[in-house]
């Protein structure tokens, strides 16, 4: 046995700067203005819920227009797109381990270290502030799915892609093959009780302390979901990251532009069609009973089922834009470009800071804001939000210092050697 075949597998920390590529950083970047858009309507705790699920259905024509425009655009469009760039970046970190020389096994067990801690940092986030933190159940759902499948074949993974697409399929066809062969069109709702969302995320809890046990009971259930996911396809997105690291298409947009193309179109013109019906009854232009309020029905799982694809088509449209601006000569306003791929690069960071400005300022427990606010003024202040976090994250990034929750979990997954690279 020669003395190299003796060493320990080479081991490496995380990305380095020069590793990084524009069009996943922009992807996050980009899908966090979103996020802090589609999470505005918990908030507005002393508005009316409407038939959409928990968007108001009070105030002006402005507001109408924003909450047609969030059903449309944002609701169940935003988390397929937070899935496919953690199973991409997941699948990604695997790579770089294993091509340095780490060993599967050791890489594996790295992944599984940083999904413990993804869902530890999610409940803490759900007990402190935010109910319907998104981590832990990405936390859940990356650890089991980092288990079984990162070390399969590309055939494997897509036939496990075909299998949870039909999945999907299935279940939002149940309902419209059942009130069809029964002749009940009114089983064709749309969502749950709309005030429930807000009960669920105590925004108008007086106590902190008693927001807090709500919060808590909504983030176990939350997180707990990724493991339904696994029973109802919900993993597929996820999966698609997979495959799609494997073959470099974020890194390589312009290697790959008749499928981004085909995906962006395909997938947005979907996705807002998908969604259309529910923002038409939501403004009255279409009529839904009020007696279908099931998150069963037709409307809700059809915007779901779209949903998926309208996330695919967000992400193949950025990786456009980041291959048509890295090919420009000529490069205005690179300094935005600049500070929203800053801010993907300390995504988790900036996530968490959209609740430290959030909740104490309009929950009933902090100064309550979220009482006097409408649809179209909710929007302006998360818009603000993200734009603090996008200066924040951009004065980091010419500091050349990464965000300061990227570096303790790098710390917590690879130990000493979280500080290098």
């Amino acid at each position: 046995m020669t003395i190299a075949s003796k060493e320990k597998p080479v081991r490496r920390g995380g990305v380095r700067a020069e590793e990084r590529a524009l069009a996943p950083d922009l992807a996050r970047g980009f899908m966090l203005l979103l996020i802090v858009l589609s999470n505005t309507a918990f908030h507005l705790w002393t508005a009316r819920g409407g038939p959409a699920g928990w968007q108001p259905v009070d105030g002006s024509w402005l507001d109408h227009a924003v909450q047609f425009t969030m059903i449309t655009v944002l609701d169940l469009r935003i988390y397929p797109l937070f899935a496919f760039l953690f199973g991409y970046g997941m699948m990604q970190l695997y790579l770089r381990q294993t091509t340095a020389g780490t060993s599967e096994r050791d890489t594996v067990r790295i992944l599984r270290r940083r999904s413990l801690w993804l869902i530890v940092i999610g409940l803490t986030h759900s007990a402190l502030l935010m109910a319907g933190d998104i981590v832990g159940y990405y936390g859940v759902l990356s650890l089991v799915l980092g288990l079984v499948f990162l070390r399969r074949s590309e055939r494997a993974l897509k036939w496990w892609i075909w299998i949870g697409g039909a999945q999907m399929v299935l279940l939002a066809l149940q309902p419209v093959v059942s009130a069809l062969l029964q002749g009940e069109l009114g089983s064709l709702g749309n969502a749950s009780d709309a005030d429930a969302g807000y009960v669920a995320y105590a925004a108008e809890e007086k106590s902190w302390l008693d927001a807090a046990g709500t919060r808590v009971s909504t983030g176990l259930f939350v997180t707990s979901g990724g493991l339904l996911a696994l029973v109802g396809g919900g993993y597929v997105i996820f999966l698609l990251g997979f495959w799609a690291a494997r073959r470099r298409v974020l890194e390589e947009p312009g290697l790959h532009r008749t499928l981004l193309r085909r995906t962006a179109v395909i997938g947005v013109t979907v996705g807002w069609l998908g969604a259309l019906p529910a923002a038409l009854a939501h403004v009255g232009a279409l009529d839904v009973p009020d007696d279908a309020q099931s998150e069963t029905g037709a409307l809700y799982l059809l915007r779901e089922l779209t949903g998926n694809a309208a996330g695919l088509g967000y992400v193949a449209a950025v990786a456009l834009f980041a291959h048509w601006w890295t090919s420009r000569r000529t490069r205005r306003g690179s300094a935005v470009v600049a500070a929203v791929s800053a801010v993907g690069k300390r995504s988790l960071s900036c996530y968490l800071a959209h609740s430290l400005l959030f909740a104490p300022v309009l929950a009933a427990w902090g100064l309550g804001l979220g009482e006097h606010l409408t649809s179209a003024t909710m929007a302006l202040f998360a818009v603000g939000v993200w734009l603090i976090t996008v200066a924040g994250a951009y004065a980091l990034e010419r500091a050349g210092r990464r965000g300061p929750v990227e570096v303790v979990l790098r710390r917590l997954m690879y130990g000493a050697r979280g500080r290098a690279g």
